[in-house]
């Protein structure tokens, strides 16, 4: 009987920390944030239309003396190094730019992009961003330029699609086409990753490398990401991708202006580099606590037994 009274008292103290102290603490370094924004509600709304043709006259004349857009067989004008003593950063390919930014957050970083990644606070004293505003550009052409984008993404993935069609159609193996397909997917995810983060972030568990040391002009150096889902978790990361600063006030990191889908594949593919055997820890979970449910009925057993002979 006593032993009972013992168990209640510690199952009272678990279930105290557990519900009331764990949470207060949590509140307290963590304090909760609004939801991630996809909408992205602090920019202007864009509702001009564009053309193609448009766009990518505009992107000529505009983005290549900078961006390559691999896909469009454009090479980047500038290597990697001399980029970054350019720029202190290295400008992204754009292939995939009109699939993985929403389109809000390219029309408002079109025109301001120190504003569009909420990093002001950074480019002040003459101090510029890398990227030039093109705020005196009309309406319909920074739709036409998005609609360029987009254009060339579709494009990019379609013939991704026909490509892995042809490679699963190779075989009749169901397993293997089923390992074929997980890996196109995986592939995406990473592209996405390199896209979106690869270019200030080092992920050493994937051997991912970042392009640009962003250490100068943003004052300070990104961390490695290979085990950020472990230290922050997916929810935390969701809001943050979305809204640094909604976690960090003041933070170098910008706000990245991913759709929802992108962001979804980037936490997946820092889950699968950084948490790869979550699927099997969780799977192992009820057997775990089954083993340790049968070991707690077993010890009762033998105690009561024991304790009957010295009785």
């Amino acid at each position: 009987m006593k032993e009972l009274k013992i168990l209640a008292v510690i199952v009272v103290f678990t279930g105290i920390t557990y519900w009331g102290v764990e949470p207060l603490a949590h509140s307290i370094f963590h304090p909760h944030v609004a939801p991630a924004d996809f909408k992205f509600a602090d920019l202007d709304r864009f509702e001009a239309e564009g053309t193609v043709a448009n766009g990518k006259s505009q992107v000529e004349m505009n983005c290549i003396a900078c961006h390559g857009i691999e896909s469009e067989g454009i090479v980047a004008p500038m290597d990697k190094q001399t980029a970054n003593m350019s720029y202190g950063v290295v400008p992204p390919d754009l292939s995939l730019a009109g699939a993985i930014y929403d389109e809000t957050f390219l029309a408002g970083f079109i025109k301001n992009p120190a504003k569009a990644t909420k990093t002001e606070h950074k480019f002040t004293g003459g101090k510029m961003h890398p990227m030039p505003g093109y705020d005196w550009m009309s309406n319909e052409d920074i739709a036409s330029i998005i609609a360029y984008l987009k254009e060339v993404s579709t494009k990019k993935l379609e013939k991704e699609a026909l490509e892995l069609k042809a490679e699963m159609n190779s075989t009749q193996d169901s397993t293997e086409q089923e390992a074929i397909k997980k890996a196109a997917e995986k592939a995406h995810r990473k592209e996405v990753f390199e896209n979106a983060c690869g270019r200030c972030h080092d992920m050493k568990y994937a051997k991912i490398e970042a392009t640009s040391d962003v250490s100068n002009y943003m004052g300070s150096t990104p961390p490695d990401l290979s085990m950020m889902i472990i230290a922050r978790g997916e929810k935390y990361l969701t809001t943050f991708i979305n809204d640094p600063q909604k976690h960090l006030h003041g933070t170098a990191m910008p706000r990245v202006g991913l759709n929802e889908n992108a962001q979804k594949a980037v936490i997946k593919y820092m889950e699968e580099t950084g948490d790869s055997k979550k699927e099997e820890r969780e799977a192992l979970a009820p057997w775990v606590l089954g083993f340790l449910g049968i070991m707690v009925i077993l010890s009762f057993l033998w105690k009561k037994e024991v304790w009957s002979e010295v009785k």
